[in-house]
């Protein structure tokens, strides 16, 4: 996965595996442990998430597990995704979509989306995309429309199921045969 800012500069990258294709897009998952690079720096992810990445949406979204982390959905602004076999690639555009646990819902990042207008020199289709894209995001959200209500989450389980099966299939492997 391969976030870059408008005009090429390096933004966020980081490994995901490729969990499978529905109606809503492509699906990604990422693990707790999983390093997150960006210029400067960098974090480890202390949680499971997974991302959808839509086939015809200018956003990508991702889902986390609720027991070490308040937010339950996170929605990127980007222009849509790139794929290069089971590579990824979009421009982030600053404006976030933010659903807390606590049902809190809102558009993060306003001033990085000014500041970037000037200094990015954000093109006018690029700047009402980013805006329209938000606005119809955190509408679908307080809607309670898919993919945002349950079927990000269902994925996040199947993730973890999945991750289980390879434990459990590591396990058996390594068990003496009697």
């Amino acid at each position: 996965m391969r976030f870059t800012k408008w005009g090429g500069g390096a933004h966020y990258e980081y490994p995901l595996t490729y969990l499978g294709v529905d109606t809503h897009g492509h699906w990604g998952g990422g693990r707790a442990g999983t390093r997150l690079a960006h210029p400067g720096g960098g974090f480890v992810s202390a949680i499971d998430w997974v991302t959808l990445f839509p086939d015809d949406r200018p956003w990508s979204a991702s889902f986390y597990d609720g027991h070490e982390n308040q937010v339950s959905v996170f929605v990127d602004m980007t222009t849509p995704p790139v794929w290069d076999g089971f590579r990824v690639g979009l421009v982030d555009l600053d404006l976030d979509v933010v659903l807390l646990r606590d049902g809190s819902l809102f558009v993060d990042d306003e001033d990085e989306f000014a500041a970037h207008q000037v200094s990015l020199r954000y093109p006018r289709e690029i700047v009402e995309l980013a805006r329209r894209s938000a606005d119809d995001v955190i509408t679908e959200i307080a809607a309670g429309a898919e993919p945002f209500a349950t079927t990000g989450h269902r994925w996040l389980r199947r993730l973890a199921h999945t991750g289980h099966d390879r434990d459990v299939r590591a396990q058996e492997r390594s068990r003496p045969l009697s």
